[in-house]
């Protein structure tokens, strides 16, 4: 065990130490049994990413990519055993839609990123990075790449071709005078031919591949407009050009409508005055041009222009233009120079008398810092306008008085909503209503459709109602005849969330969605889907056994991307989940069938169900707490399926949980919950364990979820993998008593999970972050059950917390406290007693418990001052507790290095307190600051101390 402590420890913080016998050894032994995960394990571990299939059902590509370091796309056959693998880079983000089909299946193309010793010299020297792309025929295996794309696009659905744009370089971006322009390679795919337009600045095929259109955008605007192509002649079209900037590039839906904005710098002005173009009827040698200027327009409102921030789009009738306007910024006034321009000295005594001053006062709807948060949102705010063609008329949809309309589907009204009556208030306690408008986009003519508005949803497909709820009940607007329908007051059941423990009174159950055509609404009443129409009635319970057998029927698998509502002439597919059991599976409701199919039900978890677009095939992943959500393939029925991932082979080579209990228990305020528990790897049986209780609200759905190694603190497959059982319980709360509440619930799962013998109650441990980390710095003041504690970025001081300030939003804590998860009902000064009572600070005299915190001093959710306050006052007591604060890390922890740190000092942490190993002297004694940096290195090359040394 030492030798694995000194490996974990040692390859945990980079280049090992260890001597080349001793990695001999540890080599050999590894290939005799299996082995704990380590950090080096950890970083190695993949991940599907960003999994897509061909539209004919062929092929399953996705990106296969370690915790760090590259990765690769691989592309898998479903109809044999090809499986073409290449490399990828270091992804940058996850899940990003980097891997796209071509529309016939014959072509795959990719985003390549930068590799990670590329990207590290690129940081060293402080160069940019560019991404590449590539392509490969799918027939042949060839691929090719080109460098410097920053965007591409296959030809729609023709398939012919690809386009690509590259990245404008350094050297455009170093010019005073900036473009936007940069080449678009256009391939076709066939051939292999290429064209290469220059300063390109957006461009966009039309659905169906027939047209390609692009804008240019070159340096001293030489050249700009707008052009297009016909994609199947290669002939060339100018459809505008001048001394101007053309943006927001769109097409309809039928490719039968394009539209643009064309902008003109303004003396005077930073921010361009824009101009509308709109082009159809696209089987003319050349489309109709319709242009709107509004300076030629004496019903635009003075001293606004179009905006560049909304696109411009037709109406489907190609009868409207719909735009967004705005107030264009003014120019500074500056001198010239030469004329009584100020010296720099002159400057900086102009700056120096200059107040440097935010005014906060008690009537500002939002906070100052809310605002802050919010500037770029609301500079680039834009009203909702139509240019009515024929009649040449320009309408304003929105103004000051009702601020926030969209246009719903079909284009013939649009919904608006005004919250300025309640926006303060609703910043306050987070009750937050609206006003509901309705226009209708012919006429402009606007009518109040409900008033003070909780909950509101979108509009019919046919874009003649929208769907809104209240107390209780759901109801829909006909946006026609301005009347409003209850239509679930004679549904047999409750669509108000019975459980929500939250201080909110009936909140609304779940919708699934619209009906196709807009004939009725899908709504979850929290076990079973009803089918419930557009105008009320009985509704039909689509699953029939939800309820009565506590079965859910949560995510209905959305499989056609373009789908316009819900189609239930079609099979539709639901995950399903056994609240009392943990069994997961997918069910399918048949056309005219009552109740459901199940295709899948297991003690598992099934998701990410995708369909081939042009062939009945298709695909899911499985997993357990043991096995690798891996993908399998099957037809409509998910029957027989064929496996056709096996992203983790790895994983034979480490010890692993030997299994998962369910446990039940009741809460000391009588609620019946549920825990899973997690054994240790090489469980046997008689034997008790030390044991990890991890806490967020409830967690026992996660019973068989597969917990990716990563290097985040705490994972459960890693401790279990070392030797820890792991406990996560489910919480449920009383109002005013969040933190009491984890005390009635907590203690009585350790309790039961203790009565299996499987829970050394002698070496217990805790842990929670955020909400979790609150909870777990208050029990360690009501109990003494827990061995050590880890809380990271928790709330320890309700009072202050409430009045302070979740500084990734810029909005007060207090609409948290009051109406989401805080559950008080009302400020500290309603209650002072229930706020003192659930604070970990005010009880702090009551901790035995050794205590690690994390609290990090960008912290913009849990201010972290609530983590100093805390250490502080325990410091003062004399209790035992050690704080990390990595420096400009937010809520959790982005910069790898830090999150190996904080994984190992975890780590190092549990294994003193639960598994009787020597303490690093970090723990034990600290580390003064003028020895810090002589530490950190020590542990980032791979010397730290050995434990006890």
């Amino acid at each position: 065990m030492k030798k694995i402590l000194l490996s974990f420890i040692v390859v945990l913080m980079g280049t090992s130490v260890v001597s080349p016998s001793l990695v001999a050894q540890a080599t050999k032994d590894s290939v005799r049994a299996p082995r704990p995960i380590e950090l080096q394990d950890i970083l190695a571990w993949k991940r599907i990413q960003s999994a897509t299939v061909s539209p004919n059902g062929e092929w399953l590509a996705f990106r296969l990519a370690p915790n760090e370091g590259d990765g690769e796309v691989v592309v898998r056959s479903t109809s044999s055993s090809k499986e073409l693998r290449y490399p990828a880079g270091e992804s940058q983000s996850f899940g990003d839609a980097s891997i796209v089909f071509s529309d016939d299946s014959k072509w795959l193309a990719f985003v390549v990123y930068p590799n990670a010793k590329e990207a590290k010299k690129a940081k060293k020297d402080k160069k940019p990075l560019y991404n590449k792309l590539a392509l490969v025929n799918l027939a042949t295996e060839k691929k090719v790449e080109f460098e410097k794309i920053k965007s591409f696009a296959f030809a729609g659905e023709a398939s012919t071709w690809i386009a690509m744009q590259r990245d404008a370089g350094e050297s455009q971006e170093k010019e005073k005078e900036k473009w936007s322009g940069s080449d678009l390679i256009l391939r076709e795919l066939s051939s292999g031919s290429q064209l290469n337009i220059g300063n390109v600045s957006e461009f966009r095929f039309d659905k169906k591949g027939n047209w390609l259109a692009w804008t240019v955008d070159a340096q001293d605007k030489s050249g700009n407009g707008l052009q297009f192509r016909n994609v199947s002649t290669g002939a060339v079209y100018p459809l505008d050009s001048d001394s101007a900037n053309y943006k927001g590039l769109t097409w309809t839906e039928k490719g039968d409508g394009l539209a643009v904005l064309k902008g003109r710098e303004e003396k005077g002005f930073e921010d361009k005055f824009y101009s509308l173009l709109g082009f159809r009827d696209f089987s003319r040698s050349q489309p109709e041009k319709v242009v709107y200027e509004p300076n030629k327009d004496t019903t635009f409102p003075s001293g606004m222009t179009i905006s560049p921030s909304r696109n411009p789009q037709w109406d489907e009738d190609l009868t409207l233009l719909l735009f967004g306007i705005h107030e264009p910024k003014k120019k500074e006034d500056k001198k010239e120079e030469g004329k009584g321009a100020a010296t720099d000295s002159t400057k900086k005594a102009d700056d120096a008398d200059k107040a440097d001053l935010v005014i906060w006062h008690w009537l500002d709807p939002r906070l100052q810092s809310q605002q802050q948060v919010e500037e770029t949102r609301d500079k680039d705010f834009s009203y909702l306008c139509v240019y009515r063609v024929k009649d040449e008329r320009f309408i304003r949809i929105a103004d000051d008085s009702v601020r926030n309309f969209t246009a719903a589907p079909k284009q013939k009204w649009a919904i608006g909503y005004d919250n300025h009556r309640y926006e303060l208030e609703g910043n306050l306690d987070g009750r937050r209503y609206k006003d509901v408008y309705i226009s209708d986009l012919k006429t402009g003519t606007r009518t109040l459709a409900v008033k003070q508005n909780r909950w509101s949803y979108d509009a019919s497909p046919d874009g003649t109602h929208f769907l809104y709820y209240d107390a209780g009940h759901f109801y829909t607007h006909d946006m026609g005849t301005s009347r409003s329908y209850n239509i679930t007051q004679q549904v047999p059941t409750v669509f108000y969330n019975q459980e929500d423990d939250h201080n909110v009174i009936k909140p609304p159950t779940r919708v699934i969605g619209w009906v196709k055509d807009g004939v009725s609404v899908l709504i979850s009443d929290g076990w079973d889907v009803w089918n419930v129409p557009v105008r009320g009635g009985t509704g039909k319970n689509l699953t029939v056994n939800g309820r009565a057998e506590k079965i859910r029927y949560q995510t209905r698998f959305r499989l056609d991307p373009d789908e316009k509502g819900i189609d239930l002439s079609e099979p539709v597919y639901f995950s399903t989940y056994g609240e009392w059991t943990k069994k997961g599976g997918i069910c399918r409701i048949d056309k005219g069938r009552p109740g459901v199919k199940n295709l899948l039900w297991d003690d598992a978890a099934f998701g990410g169900l995708m369909k081939a677009k042009k062939a009945d095939k298709y695909f899911y992943t499985r997993q357990t707490f043991r096995e690798f959500p891996d993908y399998y393939a099957s037809d409509y029925t998910l029957q027989q399926p064929q496996r056709l991932t096996d992203a983790m082979p790895e994983q034979m080579n480490f010890l692993w949980s030997s299994g998962s209990r369910l446990i039940t228990y009741i809460s000391a305020k009588g609620d019946t919950l549920q825990a899973a528990l997690y054994l240790p790897a090489s469980y046997e049986a008689g034997k008790s364990y030390p044991t990890i209780v991890y806490i967020y609200e409830k967690l026992s759905s996660n019973l068989n979820l597969y917990f990716t190694p990563s290097a985040s603190g705490f994972n459960k497959s890693v401790y279990t993998s070392n030797g820890y059982a792991v406990l996560m319980p489910d919480i449920v709360y009383k109002l005013n008593d969040p933190g009491m509440s984890a005390v009635w619930c907590v203690l009585s799962a350790l309790d039961s999970a203790i009565a299996t013998g499987i829970v050394d109650r002698s070496k217990v441990a805790i842990h929670g972050h955020s909400w979790g980390g609150y909870q777990t710095a208050f029990l360690v003041t009501q109990t003494k059950a827990f061995r050590a504690a880890v809380a990271g970025a928790p709330l320890t001081d309700m009072i202050s917390m409430y009045s302070s300030i979740y500084w990734n939003t810029g909005s007060a804590n207090q609409p948290i406290f009051e109406s989401s998860q805080g559950r008080f009902t009302g400020g500290y000064w309603e209650n002072v007693e229930a706020y003192t009572r659930n604070s970990p600070v005010y009880f702090a005299r009551n901790v035995t418990t050794p205590l690690l915190l994390l609290h990090n001093d960008k912290d913009g959710a849990v201010d972290w001052n609530q983590g100093i306050e805390y250490f502080n006052t325990l410091r003062r007591l004399k209790k035992a507790v050690v704080l990390l604060q990595y420096k400009g890390e937010n809520h959790g922890l982005r910069e790898p290095a830090n999150q190996k740190d904080y994984t190992v000092r975890m780590h190092e942490f549990f294994d003193h307190h639960l598994m009787g190993k020597t303490a690093p002297k970090w723990l034990e004694e600290g580390v003064p600051l003028l020895k810090l940096k002589e530490h950190l290195e020590e542990r980032s090359v791979g010397k730290p101390k050995v434990a006890g040394k």
